[in-house]
């Protein structure tokens, strides 16, 4: 560890017992011993396989990075093996039960890089004796995924690619489109906004509510709250609100701040996301700028040195099956990633439903219909059951909260009244 990594690593937690106590109960737990590398000490890895078992497994990897995935996906799983399909999803290195080196120590930052979490899944797949599988990313997973293939192409079966992280140059789709919505646009939400902006908001803040609230509920939830956040403003002086003021604080924390071990773990991990994935601050001069979102918490990780793959120009050499599933309400990941990649990719399939960021949180069961038609072959089918998969029941870890929002949002208004 060079001294600037020991100087931002001061503080770092401790790895939390709870991930193990609460796993005790999860059946399929595994853990492969990953030696000691230049960058990183010996550690256990730790894996779940589950379902019925298949030559060509799917491996799921979840978003974030920071998200783990033993414990909040036990209910994916569980859907996922009553539709026949094998699944292997890894615990992110510095994350729930791969927090610890064999020290009882947390891992260093210099363990957290692209290139050895994709040497951790190609470990995962060696000590389960699989030599191919079906491999699948949801946003900051999509990245992994598609590493992966780069790394290890004669591994991967085919490829399902959900809410498409392709570089850090989509930035500027991001831009585009989120100042297309909200600033540019002849519409109510648009003029709310610019409002909202005149009287003094706080950019980074409204930008962050903006996306949350429109990936979640789309124009009907946004609309709503962006008027009772104007009007109240206008009417009190000041802007108030318990729906608007519950996403402020999502915004402003959960993504930083908020640690649950096991389930969601930024403070080691975020190293891969400020050095190889550019997260850290590239403002361009204008508002509501999706490159300030991690803006309060650069200094704790490295500054941007370079992205580890060139992934727009190595999907030209992807000879699988791939399927991307796009949300068509996805202002992190805009549609328009997965339509280049679809362009270039030579089997690929673009599957675009109504949703906004990451189906793997927000419609599992679309994803996983998803998922069994590439593990059979029948990817080709997707496109035309665009609609179907939009009617699939939503039970993700954030399917209750648009209409929990939606709820409150309603009573505020109503109280108004």
């Amino acid at each position: 560890m060079t001294k600037a990594e020991g100087d931002r690593a001061q503080g770092t937690r401790a790895p939390s017992a709870l991930p193990r106590l609460l796993a005790a109960g999860v059946k399929g737990v595994h853990r492969v011993r990953r030696q000691a590398t230049a960058v990183s000490p010996a550690f256990d890895l730790a894996y779940v396989r589950s379902g019925p078992p298949s030559r060509t497994p799917i491996v799921i990897i979840p978003g974030g990075p920071g998200l783990g995935s033993v414990l909040p996906y036990r209910r994916l799983r569980r859907a996922a093996a009553a539709r026949g399909l094998d699944v292997i999803m890894m615990e992110h290195r510095g994350v729930g039960l791969s927090r610890g080196d064999l020290d009882g120590r947390s891992l260093p930052l210099s363990a957290m890089r692209v290139a050895e979490v994709i040497d951790d899944l190609a470990a995962v797949l060696d000590q389960e004796g699989v030599r191919t599988a079906h491999i699948a990313g949801s946003s900051y997973g999509s990245y992994i995924a598609a590493g992966f293939g780069v790394r290890h192409p004669s591994r991967v079966a085919g490829m399902l690619l959900d809410s498409t992280l392709q570089s850090v140059a989509d930035r500027d789709a991001e831009r585009t489109l989120i100042r297309q919505l909200f600033l540019d646009a002849d519409t109510r939400i648009a003029g709310s906004v610019r409002a909202l902006l005149r009287e003094g908001s706080d950019p980074r803040l409204l930008l962050g509510v903006l996306r949350a609230a429109y990936e979640l509920g789309g124009e009907e939830l946004l609309g709503s709250l962006l008027q009772q956040r104007v009007h109240g403003a206008r009417r009190s002086g000041r802007p108030h609100g318990s729906v608007w003021a519950a996403l402020e604080t999502y915004v402003d924390r959960a993504e930083s701040d908020a640690h649950v071990p096991g389930f969601y773990e930024f403070d080691l991990v975020g190293e891969i996301a400020f050095r190889e994935l550019g997260f850290g601050p590239d403002p361009d001069g204008s508002v509501l700028d999706p490159s300030l979102t991690y803006a309060p918490i650069a200094d704790r990780f490295a500054q941007f040195a370079g992205e580890p793959f060139d992934l727009p120009a190595a999907a030209a050499g992807f000879a699988w099956p791939t399927v991307l599933l796009a949300g068509s309400r996805d202002l992190r990941t805009p549609a328009a990633v997965a339509r280049r990649l679809a362009a270039t990719a030579p089997d690929a399939v673009l599957v675009e439903i109504q949703n906004g960021h990451s189906a793997l949180e927000s419609h599992p069961l679309a994803l996983l219909h998803a998922l069994g038609r590439l593990s059979r072959g029948e990817q080709r089918r997707l496109p035309d059951e665009a609609a179907a998969m939009d009617l699939l029941p939503r039970r993700g870890l954030v399917a209750g909260l648009p209409r929990l929002l939606a709820t409150g949002a309603r009573w505020e208004a109503a109280l108004r009244a």
